[in-house]
């Protein structure tokens, strides 16, 4: 299911990978969707090892905590040479509109998945990490759902491109640490207008522009 998808992994195929008669199958599952529906279940089991791994690590903020999370999905995406994304998201574009079961249960992982990255960003909003303009459930929910927007992308190029140009977008305006953008902008502008300054004091006095190259030694 992983690389042929829901409606490309026949029962057939899928008992043949597995090394396995179709009459053990229809022993433990009633349907594909019930095979699938443990399927998910067991990777959402995995993937939220990786999240507690990330978010539960105390010796980081909780903002670095929530990078820290991008970048362990990443290098395990490299490890399939970008062309293997996530089974949560393949799966609510391909089968959720097929499966009003498969539907539910994934909407329940992702409420679940979302409560997860809620808390964290409810931690770096109360450090002062990250604005608190916005609810943190609600900035979870756009986290998760751009960021599988981007591993989408990232299958199409097969290239970590887009995932790291979320990351460094996402972290330099939604979860940017309030105050750095506002205090960087004003040092660019003192800088900006310091050069103008001179540059208007050269148009306003030419003279002394050849004075002070006259009284310069050859």
């Amino acid at each position: 299911m992983f690389r042929s998808g829901y409606q490309g992994a026949s029962v057939r195929d899928i008992c043949a990978a597995a090394g396995a008669p179709q009459g053990s199958f229809t022993n433990h599952f009633s349907s594909k969707e019930a095979f699938t529906e443990e399927v998910i279940d067991q990777y959402f089991d995995y993937l939220k090892g990786l999240v507690k791994q990330a978010l539960n690590d105390e010796t980081r903020t909780p903002r670095q905590r929530l990078k820290r999370y991008l970048d362990i999905i990443t290098d395990k995406l490299e490890c399939d040479r970008w062309r293997i994304g996530c089974f949560i998201g393949d799966l609510s574009l391909e089968a959720s509109s097929q499966s009003k079961r498969l539907r539910q249960r994934l909407d329940a992982i992702f409420q679940e998945w979302r409560s997860l990255f809620a808390s964290c960003i409810a931690a770096a909003q109360s450090a002062g990490e990250v604005d608190s303009k916005f609810d943190a459930t609600e900035l979870a929910e756009f986290l998760l759902a751009s960021w599988e927007g981007a591993i989408l992308r990232m299958k199409v190029e097969q290239g970590p491109a887009a995932l790291e140009r979320f990351k460094t977008i996402v972290f330099e305006t939604v979860f940017k640490v309030p105050g750095s953008f506002e205090l960087g902008t004003r040092h660019r502008a003192a800088g900006i207008a310091r050069r103008r300054s001179k540059q208007s004091a050269r148009a306003r006095f030419p003279g002394n522009q050849q004075r002070q190259a006259i009284g310069k030694k050859p």
